[in-house]
């Protein structure tokens, strides 16, 4: 099959300052201030062409950071990810700018995509209505509800037909006559063949929609298959997790003890 995403080695680093004083004296001076923190760290993994692949991970994994540096919003500090076809990232008000209304959010994003003028004003109403937002399309984003910018982020990426499709908790917010709406789109570019990342807590959802699942822990790949041999493992992994004391999580956020 052909490979549609690729990442080799990736990396995210950040520096960590303990006041603005030490960000200064970083820029300026040749002794490094600050300390590294790493919200990935080689990563390595393959989609295949119609794959289907969950993020998976609690809170401070990098399961975000890995979708929006394979969307191209993030750029990678070492590493490489290489995708064949065009990738669209759907997630709470991703791109989308306050100050404009939905619909100059809608032609905007659409120009920066590529598409004519001809193509956005015969795309536009279908985007309107699936995202169910004809009484308030010409209202402000930044007036919109988190459900409303859900939707018309999802409306407008998945009218525009990407080749790789990454929703990163879009479903998250918003009521579930849409999430259902939302995942019966996803079914339609799944049977065409689409290749899709999926972000989510939902296991639920990754148990109907995923074929693979990557298990991110603290920035590093723990493990990569598929759903029904990897998903027992961190269901599993969960429960003894919530049942830590704080202090025991520490430990385990610190890699003092494993799970």
């Amino acid at each position: 099959m052909q490979k549609s995403i690729i990442v080799e080695e990736l990396s995210k680093k950040y520096k960590l300052y303990n006041n603005s004083t030490e960000r200064i004296k970083d820029i300026i001076f040749p002794k490094e201030y600050g300390k590294d923190f790493y919200a990935l760290k080689n990563v390595n993994f393959v989609a295949e062409k119609g794959d289907v692949v969950g993020f998976i991970g609690i809170n401070g994994s990098g399961k975000s950071t890995l979708s929006n540096i394979i969307a191209g919003i993030v750029p990678e500090t070492t590493g490489k990810v290489t995708l064949n076809g065009e990738a669209a990232l759907i997630a709470v008000s991703a791109g989308l700018k306050g100050d404009l209304t939905g619909r100059q959010n809608i032609e905007l994003k659409c120009l920066m995509l590529g598409l004519t003028n001809e193509e956005i004003r015969k795309l536009e109403p279908e985007i309107i209505e699936f995202a169910e937002l004809e009484n308030f399309i010409d209202q402000p984003v930044k007036s919109y509800s988190s459900g409303m910018k859900s939707r018309l982020g999802f409306a407008i990426s998945v009218n525009i037909d990407p080749d790789i499709l990454i929703i990163d908790e879009a479903l998250s917010v918003g009521d579930k006559a849409f999430a259902e709406k939302s995942l019966d789109k996803m079914k339609e570019f799944k049977e065409k063949g689409k290749t899709m990342i999926f972000v989510s807590h939902s296991i639920g959802q990754m148990k109907q929609f995923c074929e693979k699942i990557l298990w991110l822990e603290y920035g590093k790949v723990r493990a990569y298959g598929p759903t029904n041999e990897i998903l027992p493992q961190y269901e599993d992994f969960l429960n003894k997790y919530k049942k830590l004391s704080k202090e025991d999580k520490k430990k385990y956020r610190n890699g003092e003890i494993n799970i």
